[in-house]
């Protein structure tokens, strides 16, 4: 159990706008007499909470000044986020927050901004830097006067050694061929990207696309994240995965917490990358459920079979993917909340309604004013991938949503999948283990 009590400290939590959580410590309190006491030493502020099952989670931010000079001003880290839209404005905001009061970060955030021309005739960059506000993707929400919108990709990015990539995943790769030779050697990313790129020689996730092209350090931010109400500062929890270097974890972790944004670090890239790629596919899967009101037993059962799913692929895929990681904000938390709310279960849900008359292309353009599904695109990687390797049959819920998507069957045909039994034999049993176990 994480104790929450460690990370709301009381002069934080109730000083903060978020003192509604308040009983969340009431719930967890009971649990701290039984955790480590945990004593931060003097020489790091801002070191995270060691977890039981070794993760970790970061303490409220200090605020503290302690770092002079223009030498130490030259080490501290400058953040670009690479994308503006809905959750691209929110990891800005929340990032804005923190570089103010952490002495290792230079104040300001660089944004930057796919340009586009607004009804008004402005162009989207100079409204952002005008009103501090994304009025397109974000209305209502002030990022942070700390925010800077630039429109010119490689000028957003030159100074900076802490890149956040938050783009939808078909834009990825031609994203990094312009970077290449632009960044900063020491340069460290994170990507808050959900989807993967299907090559030749197999799937390639959007974190080992990044660090492929441009020769650096990625982690990934995946979680239960609904943009608009973590902009409003409700509470939500989100996952860092990372490779070997724990320290890369803790700034990440750092640059992300506040008092209603709890993240943790797991050591395991694939598998948190992986579970945010593929809930978007179960959350289609939900959404046609929901347009032809077949009710809450059937989308439970529905989101457990996807999540079955999602971990018998991502085991199958890469190896080193952890059971535990299905348990944290970027697994089951986020199948929940992805086939309640959000814009795949949305418009697989009108999708369904109208009996597929209206293509998804259609419906994008029509519900999302100009934000992407990422759910049909990676249904489809998901299905080269399968047919490819001969797993179609050991995952007919991932092959039925597809297969919806593309007009072959009707929507109808997402619970009558189940009449044909998964042959596991196909993989001279090893599956078994693997989905079953």
């Amino acid at each position: 159990m994480r104790c929450l009590f460690s990370l709301y400290s009381s002069s934080f939590l109730f000083s903060s706008p978020v003192s509604s959580y308040s009983p969340l410590i009431s719930l967890f309190s009971s649990f701290h007499s039984i955790s480590t006491p945990f004593l931060m030493a003097p020489a790091f502020e801002h070191q995270l909470l060691p977890e039981a099952d070794g993760g970790v989670v970061a303490p409220h931010n200090t605020g503290s000044t302690n770092v002079s000079g223009d030498d130490q001003l030259l080490l501290k880290s400058k953040v670009t986020v690479v994308g503006s839209g809905n959750w691209g404005s929110v990891a800005a905001k929340l990032i804005a927050s923190n570089t103010l009061k952490l002495s290792s970060c230079h104040e300001e955030v660089r944004m930057w901004v796919f340009e586009e021309t607004l009804p008004s005739g402005a162009k989207l960059s100079d409204v952002i830097n005008r009103t501090n506000e994304n009025v397109k993707y974000l209305p209502g929400i002030k990022l942070g006067k700390n925010v800077v919108a630039d429109p010119d990709l490689e000028n957003a990015v030159k100074d900076a050694n802490m890149l956040v990539f938050v783009t939808p995943h078909q834009f990825m790769e031609g994203i990094c061929k312009r970077l290449v030779g632009k960044i900063k050697r020491d340069a460290k990313a994170i990507s808050l990207v959900k989807g993967m790129e299907v090559k030749m020689e197999g799937p390639c996730m959007i974190s080992s696309l990044i660090s492929e092209l441009l020769g650096i350090n990625c982690s990934v931010l995946m979680g239960a994240n609904i943009a608009n109400e973590i902009a409003v500062e409700k509470f939500s929890e989100a996952t860092v995965g990372y490779r070997e270097n724990i320290e890369i974890a803790e700034k990440w972790v750092q640059l992300f917490s506040t008092p209603y944004f709890m993240v943790t670090a797991v050591q395991d890239v694939e598998g948190v990358e992986l579970c945010g790629t593929l809930k978007n596919v179960v959350a289609i899967a939900a959404g046609f459920v929901d347009g032809l009101e077949m009710g809450n037993n059937t989308k439970a059962a529905i989101m457990r079979i996807g999540l079955r799913e999602m971990r018998a692929l991502s085991k199958l895929l890469f190896s080193s993917v952890k059971d535990s990681t299905f348990f944290e904000s970027c697994g089951v938390a986020d199948v929940i909340t992805t086939c309640l709310g959000g814009r795949n279960r949305k418009v697989a849900e009108a999708f369904a309604k109208n009996g597929g008359r209206w293509s998804f292309d259609e419906l994008e353009a029509e519900m999302l004013q100009g934000q992407k599904l990422q759910g049909v695109s990676t249904a489809r990687e998901v299905y080269e991938v399968l047919s490819h390797r001969g797993w179609l049959e050991l995952f007919p819920l991932f092959t039925t949503v597809h297969e919806i998507c593309t007009g072959r069957l009707p929507p109808s045909a997402i619970v009558e999948y189940s009449e044909q039994k998964p042959n596991f034999s196909l993989l001279q049993g090893s599956v078994n283990r693997v989905v079953d176990g």
